[in-house]
């Protein structure tokens, strides 16, 4: 295998490789010129160089809110940079449909919920109902999809027991809230019922939320994660594609990145 050629990059601000970032951040200190100078002063405390405090906002009693500009000397080489990600041959909604029946030739069962006790319903609701996000349609409109939405707090085991009960092809957990991290543990527990229930391996199990992406899904057990800015025509794709696979009937322009092609 040939090693790409080198990449480096740093970050951008008002010209190329500056090194110029923005942060953000909250002390818990009363809004003053020495809460703005501390500010400054962890900025530099963190490695950055050149630091002005933009603005600097009460969030509460005893707590301000920073906006910094900063240099960085960090640079990376982007080449090295190797994380999973879906990739698959991206088609219309009336060409997926039209696929779908051609080779599949039988409408593929989906459920979907926002689990545990997470009362979000943004989330799957962009994805699966038929209104869809941002113009593009939802799975429920899809003539060869049968998607269920469930809603929010709905338990891991009965999320997967209703699935079960119609031999469904892929189930989508949404996770809207990251407090603590309580999206993954969540999402570890409903890894942990699906192996019990013996489906993990066997139906599609994708997650979805505003702090998942395909990388951490595949670390706590998922088989893709979509993150934010996905359209339902995205999952709707990712599927299909997924299920032909298992079935040994993917096309060959087809394929995951990380993986042979």
């Amino acid at each position: 295998m040939v090693k790409p050629s080198k990449q480096i990059i740093r970050p951008y601000g008002d010209r190329r490789d500056d090194g110029v970032v923005q942060l953000s951040f909250t002390l818990p200190v009363p809004l003053s010129e020495k809460a703005k100078e501390a500010a400054a002063v962890f900025t530099k405390k963190m490695g950055f160089t050149d630091v002005k405090v933009a603005a600097a906002e009460r969030a509460a009693d005893a707590y301000t809110f920073f906006i910094v500009y900063a240099r960085s000397s960090v640079s990376l080489d982007y080449a090295e940079i190797d994380v999973p990600e879906v990739v698959v041959k991206k088609m219309s909604f009336d060409d997926l449909n039209a696929f779908i029946k051609e080779k599949v030739k039988r409408r593929i069962v989906v459920f979907g919920a926002c689990t545990g006790t997470d009362t979000h319903t943004v989330g799957i609701d962009a994805i699966l109902n038929m209104k869809g996000y941002a113009g593009d349609y939802g799975l429920e409109r899809y003539a060869w999809f049968e998607a269920f939405n469930l809603g929010s707090q709905v338990p891991n085991e009965d999320l997967i027991k209703k699935a079960m009960a119609r031999n469904a092809d892929a189930i989508l957990v949404s996770q809207v809230v990251t407090q603590r991290d309580v999206h993954k543990d969540n999402s570890r527990h409903f890894i942990e019922a699906a192996k019990a229930a013996g489906i993990h391996g066997k139906v599609q199990l994708l997650l979805g939320g505003p702090r998942v992406d395909h990388k951490l899904a595949l670390e706590l057990g998922f088989d893709a994660g979509f993150g934010p800015g996905t359209k339902p025509s995205d999952v709707a794709n990712y599927i299909v594609h997924a299920l032909l696979k298992k079935e040994g009937k993917e096309p060959k322009d087809a394929h995951y990145q990380g993986e042979p092609q």
